[in-house]
């Protein structure tokens, strides 16, 4: 899968919503971003210029690979890929900013995650989680159909973060499992101070 995953509309998609997090990143040249679940880097790769280091983190080694070919080809020298699953272990680094971008979906815990992205982030920390709004009209055993603002936003809170924004920033026609969707850019904010 990881050779055929850069497919056109999956690189287009990708534009839109490496598009809706550049802003998030203004003033973050000295700080570090953890793109979790970042497959080939088709979202973060091209915000690397906007960070000091871009560490893309991924549970499938051919995904990574593909990472470091395109690290190689591009010539980055701020950028490295990592296999990393947190749904299994605890990491003990810290970084200022952490993406999910169409990864929550495939989470079965989501609450527990966000506590393992919580403590990975320094004080002051932000997360950027970008996925689909709830769609009812999608089903399947192994994914879920989105999430409600309130849901997240609660279950973000309930993880220790401070809500900062929830936006919907595009809508389009079959954008997950064939259906009509919107997506939204959620952004949260680990307290500076316990």
């Amino acid at each position: 899968m990881a050779n055929h995953y850069d497919t056109p509309p999956r690189i287009a998609l990708a534009e839109k919503l490496t598009a809706a997090v550049r802003p998030q990143l203004k003033n973050s040249r000295q700080q570090t971003l953890i793109d979790y679940g970042g497959g080939t880097g088709l979202v973060s790769l091209p915000l690397a210029p906007l960070v000091q280091q871009l560490q893309i983190w991924d549970t499938a080694e051919r995904m990574l690979a593909i990472v470091e070919e395109k690290i190689t080809q591009q010539g980055l020298t701020n950028v490295s890929g990592s296999l990393h699953d947190l749904t299994k272990e605890s990491i003990h680094e810290e970084a200022d900013i952490v993406l999910l971008s169409l990864v929550m979906l495939h989470i079965p815990d989501t609450q527990h995650l966000l506590q393992q992205l919580y403590q990975l982030l320094k004080p002051g920390g932000r997360l950027l989680i970008v996925d689909f709004n709830k769609n009812h009209s999608v089903s399947h055993p192994k994914v879920h159909n989105g999430f409600e603002q309130d849901t997240l936003l609660q279950l973000a809170e309930a993880a220790g973060f401070d809500s900062v924004s929830y936006e919907t920033f595009f809508e389009g026609p079959q954008l997950f499992m064939r259906q009509d969707a919107s997506l939204f850019l959620y952004s949260a904010a680990k307290p500076s101070q316990p």
